[in-house]
């Protein structure tokens, strides 16, 4: 893994390296390679403020895994299941319990409402990061050859028709979920249209 892309560093260390390794496992290369860009896109969003990168970065490997089949509820929304996982994965890690909240709330809070940086910074983070990469949501902001040397570092290798079609099946199964009402809506076709898929 490239622990640096247009200055904006990875952090190092076992929780970090544990998270790459079970996202790399689980996920197939076009969603590992959204969870690298989640990071990097929100990290570099980040501009400054202080938030805890280890934190965020294990948040963003995780956030997606409850959309593979081994992690996927039948019953819960992804994100939440997603939560669950993450608190377990993070017991193994011996991380304290509030510690483990808080990764569980970044996953599942990323397909909430906004949050404001004031009030939770790394939410904040994940929420902007998946955004940008999903569906093009303020792209604008990040610039051309910031964007340019993420792509070239973690191409996007079909990710958003892979997605959509994870968001659709995740919709008809659980009617009401946060996937649901997005992909009731123009979020696919803004998925599919993304900027950095065209041209």
């Amino acid at each position: 893994m490239l622990v640096e892309v247009a200055g904006v560093r990875v952090p190092i260390g076992r929780a970090a390296e544990a998270a790459r390794t079970v996202c790399v496992e689980y996920a197939d290369d076009a969603l590992y390679h959204h969870s690298v860009r989640s990071y990097f896109f929100g990290a570099a969003e980040a501009r400054g403020l202080d938030f805890d990168h280890e934190l965020f970065f294990v948040a963003a490997m995780l956030h997606d895994l409850a959309l593979t089949p081994p992690f996927d509820s039948h019953t819960l929304a992804f994100e939440e299941a997603g939560g669950h996982l993450a608190r377990v994965f993070t017991a193994g890690l011996g991380w304290p319990t509030e510690r483990r909240d808080r990764v569980a709330d970044l996953i599942v809070l990323h397909m909430r409402d906004d949050i404001a940086p004031e009030v939770d910074v790394e939410s904040r983070l994940l929420q902007v990061g998946t955004s940008a990469d999903v569906s093009g949501s303020g792209l604008e902001a990040f610039g051309f050859s910031f964007t340019d040397t993420l792509v070239r570092a973690y191409p996007r290798l079909g990710f958003a028709r892979s997605f959509v079609r994870l968001f659709q099946d995740q919709a008809e199964r659980k009617p009401g979920c946060a996937a649901s009402e997005l992909a009731a809506g123009e979020w696919a076709e803004r998925t599919l249209s993304h900027p950095l898929d065209q041209g």
